[in-house]
């Protein structure tokens, strides 16, 4: 039986999860989730993706992407980034086949509430999941970034401004805090 098709509407939020095989860790050093993030912003660029949030879990993926002009640009990207970090696993640990568990999974966000709950479900991920007491404290999310707190070197200025909280306040620093 053919899969079903993915919908992807251009100039919407799109939530994507994506997890390890048999959830198996993805990420183990910290180089890992570097490696990926540096491809997710290569080919954000390339297919003229806008990314609103992230959340890189050991074992899965949580991403916020809206395709500006074609839909099919999520498709064509995730499978860029997802076969890179694949063999970039499988050359690390000396073994090949799959990383990843079958598609990921993908839900359209279609309305602004939609969207802020679907940010703060991926940048609580880590708290949901016992690793940490306060988003702030996880680095693999885009928690830090929608706060103000980036790093000196504003190595994740690539994230892009969603629509949801630019109407939070008057000011940047407004936005951040009802955030």
């Amino acid at each position: 039986m053919a899969r079903r098709p993915r919908v992807f509407i251009p100039g919407y939020p799109h939530h994507i999860v994506q997890r390890g095989h048999n959830r198996n860790a993805v990420f183990v050093e910290p180089a890992d989730y570097e490696y990926y993030l540096a491809n997710l912003v290569e080919f954000k660029a390339e297919y003229d993706v806008a990314v609103y949030a992230w959340c890189l879990m050991t074992n899965h993926v949580h991403l916020v992407l809206s395709p500006r002009t074609h839909g099919h640009a999520i498709s064509a990207l995730m499978r860029r980034v997802s076969a890179r970090q694949a063999r970039y696993v499988n050359r690390l640990e000396t073994r090949s086949g799959t990383l990843w568990e079958g598609r990921f999974k993908c839900s359209v966000v279609d309305t602004d509430e939609y969207l802020l709950a679907c940010m703060r479900y991926v940048d609580l991920n880590p708290v949901r999941a016992g690793i940490c007491r306060h988003p702030g404290a996880y680095l693999w999310s885009s928690y830090a970034r929608k706060v103000g707190r980036v790093s000196a070197d504003g190595d994740d200025a690539w994230l892009d401004p969603d629509p949801v909280t630019k109407g939070m306040g008057d000011n940047e620093s407004a936005r951040q805090r009802a955030y």
